[in-house]
């Protein structure tokens, strides 16, 4: 029998036992997929000698993953509203522990490539699932934005913990173990959860959209195919510009459709919605800017600093606490100030504390600017997240939070592929030669156009959202 939690008079005001195990169970494996995205990057060149893959194809064991997480979240987010948010959620995880388990025994690079497209599939079903299932079980205020906090929080602490945890298995027992360590959390909440999560999904199940689905999954994939691609080949290259151009074609083809057809994946009165619309234009800008200033500190602690993969992978557990605090603080700042207000906040932190990283020189005296501005930037960057999600989950009806939670984990994803090539090039078009000094030099160069883009997206964004919603 399905269920439907909808907020009401009698929703609970505290948690529940039950309600605790919930948020812990979904939490769990939201964490896990956030790592999921982070654990093989120090782990890639390890990888590439045991399997046998070329330098040139190394990439391809991140870029699977990125293209099918980002590619088919939004099919699976409405999905999960049409077939039953439980159902898809639990098989999800059935595909993300055997996918797993195949990716640590793999011998071939065909295997392995094989493994991660399967982990992001699963990763595309399971997050918005998750998500929906989080919004759907805790009633619109303070018991969301606590939950909302809190898995925002985790997401992003674990694509930090993914870079310490991939450099700790990779250098203590194999790389192997960054896949095999999914496979007893998964089953963990696959004991458990079926007891606890009540399903939900609509009594009565509309068509699904077949060509809007087409369209906007082949339209996603093509772009996050060019957004990779221009990382590795440059924005004028043709293989970049091919994908970008189809998928910006398929996606104004989307577009034509949802308006013709009677049920359409994304109605578009959910997008006109300005706190939807809005809250994941904010979204877009907090994934991008923070996670590629993760790459190009990386690149700082490890070509400017002389760090180890290993040590500068433990050096953004600052970064990761950062988060946490930022997750835990969130819901309270929200409750008194509204979503809105705590996004600018948010946005102004993270700005003046990217700004502050253009003090960063050559000598390991500015390990502490490090450490601090990093510190601050992940609390400023966590109170935009947590707004995000509980603006863009707001206001809408239970049999549309699936599609609302798609469209949000697809923000997220897009944002966390787009933000590394993206300045990526701006670091490298700033570099005048070789050695630590040119490269910091356009490293630099790279994290003021990050805080630039954080500062005016987020008050943008902010401020819109501050005249209220239609």
């Amino acid at each position: 029998m399905s269920v439907t939690v909808t907020p009401s008079a009698g929703s609970p005001t505290v948690l529940t036992p039950r309600l605790r195990l919930v948020l812990v169970l979904l939490l769990a494996a939201q964490f896990m997929l956030a790592v999921d995205f982070s654990i093989l990057n120090v782990a890639l060149p390890v990888i590439g000698a045991g399997l046998g893959f070329s330098l040139a194809h190394l990439q391809w064991i991140g870029t699977s993953f990125a293209l099918c997480a980002a590619g088919f979240t939004l099919l699976f987010g409405r999905v999960a509203d049409l077939f039953g948010r439980r159902r898809l959620f639990l098989g999800g995880l059935v595909v993300l522990a055997a996918a797993s388990l195949a990716g640590g025994l793999a011998q071939s690079p065909g295997m392995l490539i094989a493994a991660r497209v399967c982990q992001g599939l699963a990763t595309a079903a399971v997050t918005p699932a998750g998500l929906s299932l989080l919004t759907t079980s805790f009633p619109e205020g303070p018991l969301r934005e606590r939950a909302l906090g809190l898995n925002g929080a985790l997401m992003s602490a674990g694509f930090t913990t993914g870079a310490v945890l991939g450099g700790l298995l990779t250098d203590l027992l194999s790389w192997r173990w960054s896949f095999f360590v999914n496979v007893p959390v998964a089953l963990a909440v696959l004991l458990v959860a079926p007891a606890v999560i009540a399903e939900s999904r609509p009594g009565e199940r509309p068509k699904l959209d077949v060509p809007g689905a087409v369209t906007v999954t082949f339209g996603l994939l093509a772009v996050v195919l060019g957004l990779t691609r221009a990382g590795e080949q440059g924005w004028g290259a043709p293989a970049t510009l091919v994908p970008l151009v189809a998928g910006a074609a398929l996606l104004l083809t989307f577009r034509a459709v949802e308006r013709r057809v009677p049920a359409p994946l994304v109605p578009w009165g959910v997008l006109g919605k300005r706190s939807v619309a809005w809250g994941n234009v904010v979204g877009l800008i907090a994934f991008l800017t923070e996670t590629s200033l993760v790459f190009l500190l990386t690149l700082y602690l490890q070509e400017v600093l002389g760090f180890s993969p290993l040590a500068a992978g433990l050096s953004f557990g600052v970064l990761g606490a950062g988060t946490v605090v930022g997750g835990a603080v969130a819901p309270r700042v929200i409750g008194r100030f509204g979503a809105p207000r705590t996004i600018l906040a948010g946005g102004l932190v993270q700005a003046l504390f990217t700004a502050a990283l253009l003090g960063l020189g050559t000598g390991h005296a500015s390990l502490w600017l490090f450490l601090g501005a990093t510190f601050a930037g992940g609390v400023g960057n966590m109170l935009v997240i947590v707004g995000f999600m509980v603006t863009a989950t707001s206001g809408l009806a239970d049999h549309e939070q699936g599609l609302a939670t798609g469209l949000a984990t697809m923000t997220q994803q897009i944002g966390i592929t787009m933000g590394t090539p993206v300045m990526s090039t701006v670091a490298t078009a700033a570099m005048s030669g070789t050695g630590a000094v040119a490269v910091l030099g356009g490293l630099r160069t790279a994290i003021a156009v990050n805080a630039a883009v954080v500062l005016v997206g987020t008050l943008a964004g902010g401020l819109v959202l501050r005249r209220g919603t239609r």
